[in-house]
């Protein structure tokens, strides 16, 4: 495992710590960002950043448990006890499994907005994408669980009978929570680049087929990065669970190397949102530079909310009923 005591050299161990320090301030300003705004803004409530919502949680627990492995690089040896290292691991397995689950679930949801744009209105709804995302986290909770029950702190130096098991849950693992849910998201793509293709408008309108394809590429890139960052760690792995790869310098730099890339993304997904979606930049900037225009606004749409109650209602379910369809 990765607390298992094996030396680090100290220039890795330094460079590993200063590599996850600023991937973890980042990573939970950036994804504690990206909750906020989706939390604030009403018109940010649509199916697809609920989804986002659910990945930037996963990622902001990932993130923060960079502080404790920097310590166990820097250490050569895990100093926080049997608990902590339990609960580490699991959130590991938590962000990674409901990470993947969760662009599954987005790349089968933009399959649905762009081929079955009929479907979509009744489907794809926040509070649909709400319970999906409940479900992601029950079913990695399936798997998380029992790594936080299994996981511990060892110095074993040779083969154990349970090491013949640990390698079967790996092989489990990269078919499962890799090979599976890429091959059902690049068939996803797949159909929606056919029909993007053969259609040259989806929804009779010009301002809807733009935000779809906006949104559509958006998730694309998304994926595309995140299986970037995760294939090198997820090979590796299973290299290792089949073949006895003698320890060298090497083996130990290509191994940090591939889990720091893994941490990356975690870090990475809020650029991409700013940088691909205009409606994130715009509340990120409104966020960060509040203009007195807006500041007015947010107070004179307060006061009219006190005063009239009842427009106020039927505004926020005309916008719920246009989010479902974006």
């Amino acid at each position: 495992g990765r607390y298992t005591g094996v030396s680090t050299p100290v220039i890795i161990a330094i460079i590993i710590t200063a590599v996850y320090s600023i991937v973890c301030a980042l990573g939970l300003v950036g994804n504690v960002l990206v909750m906020y705004v989706i939390i604030r803004y009403t018109k940010m409530k649509t199916a697809t950043n609920i989804y986002i919502f659910n990945l930037a949680l996963a990622d902001a627990l990932a993130t923060s448990t960079l502080p404790f492995q920097s310590v166990n690089y820097l250490m050569g040896t895990w100093p926080f006890g049997d608990v902590l290292c339990k609960i580490v691991m699991s959130i590991d397995y938590y962000n990674m499994f409901t990470s993947i689950f969760t662009l599954t679930t987005m790349s089968v949801d933009r399959y649905i907005a762009v081929c079955h744009p009929v479907k979509a209105l009744d489907f794809r709804t926040p509070r649909n994408a709400k319970i999906v995302n409940v479900c992601n986290w029950i079913l990695s909770s399936a798997i998380g669980l029992p790594v936080m029950v299994m996981a511990s702190t060892t110095a074993a130096r040779f083969p154990h009978p349970s090491w013949y098991w640990e390698n079967l849950l790996k092989i489990c693992v990269f078919i499962f929570a890799f090979i599976m849910p890429v091959l059902i998201i690049t068939v996803c793509y797949g159909l929606m680049i056919l029909r993007l293709r053969s259609v040259r408008m989806l929804s009779g309108s010009k301002e809807k087929d733009r935000n779809l394809r906006r949104i559509t590429r958006m998730v694309l890139v998304v994926v595309a990065v995140f299986i970037i960052c995760w294939t090198p760690i997820h090979i590796f792995v299973i290299i290792k669970a089949l073949v006895t790869i003698p320890n060298s310098l090497l083996q130990t730099i290509t191994w940090h190397f591939c889990i720091a890339l893994g941490y990356t993304n975690s870090c990475l997904n809020p650029v991409l949102y700013a940088f691909l979606d205009e409606n994130f930049k715009r509340c990120f900037r409104e966020f960060c530079i509040p203009s007195p225009s807006v500041l007015d606004l947010q107070n004179s749409m307060r006061s009219t909310r006190t005063r009239n109650p009842q427009r106020e209602a039927h505004s926020s379910l005309t916008v719920d009923r246009t989010n479902r369809q974006v």
